[in-house]
């Protein structure tokens, strides 16, 4: 007798782009005109005002850490995601970033340093796509986390002492923004080069 042929395996089903980290990735993008309403509303003076753009920030923030983590661990994964992720990180930064130069609670060397690294390492990412991907350093979530905390007390309608904390933490963040984007070409480059003479 012979052994029955095996079973073909189906395919994995489809991951549904309507899901709850897609969700979430949705939802702070739609936080950042909200914040930056309210933030604008509060013109640098009303305190209720700057406390209420600082809980949506921070709101908006939380969301970046969960969509991620329950995409992963609940296999959730899109390509959606992966693309509206990065934006929706950028787009929150970004907004904050360009409020409080507006407003002059930031100096706008540090906003235009941010923001031009950040438009840097996306066109690198598009010059090395079809080559690999890039994971994300340690460095890049050192990054992301002061450039969060710095922009979050900076909502704050913080004086004295703790304003100047929180403006060295950004400037912390600048540090490390541009040493992260130097080791971004690097890494590039060498993919590109790699990839170019495994042709």
């Amino acid at each position: 007798m012979t052994d029955p042929l095996p079973q073909a395996q189906s395919p994995l089903p489809a991951v549904p782009v309507l899901n709850v980290a897609n969700g979430l990735t949705v939802f702070r993008i739609v936080l950042v005109p909200v914040f930056l309403v309210v933030l604008f509303v509060a013109d640098g003076t009303e305190t209720p005002w700057r406390i209420a753009a600082f809980v949506i920030f921070a709101v908006a923030a939380i969301t970046d850490q969960l969509d991620g983590r329950i995409a992963r661990s609940w296999g959730l994964v899109t390509d959606f995601g992966k693309l509206a992720d990065p934006i929706a990180d950028k787009a929150l930064i970004g907004a904050a970033l360009l409020g409080l130069s507006v407003l002059g609670s930031v100096p706008w060397w540090v906003t235009v340093v941010i923001l031009v690294r950040e438009l840097g390492v996306t066109l690198l990412r598009l010059w090395v796509v079809r080559h690999g991907v890039i994971a994300a350093s340690q460095g890049g979530k050192i990054k992301t986390l002061l450039q969060s905390v710095g922009c979050g007390l900076l909502v704050l309608p913080l004086t004295g002492v703790a304003f100047d904390v929180a403006l060295w933490i950004l400037y912390a963040a600048v540090a490390v923004t541009v040493l992260t984007g130097l080791d971004y070409v690097w890494r590039a480059t060498v993919l590109r080069r790699t990839a170019t003479l495994s042709d």
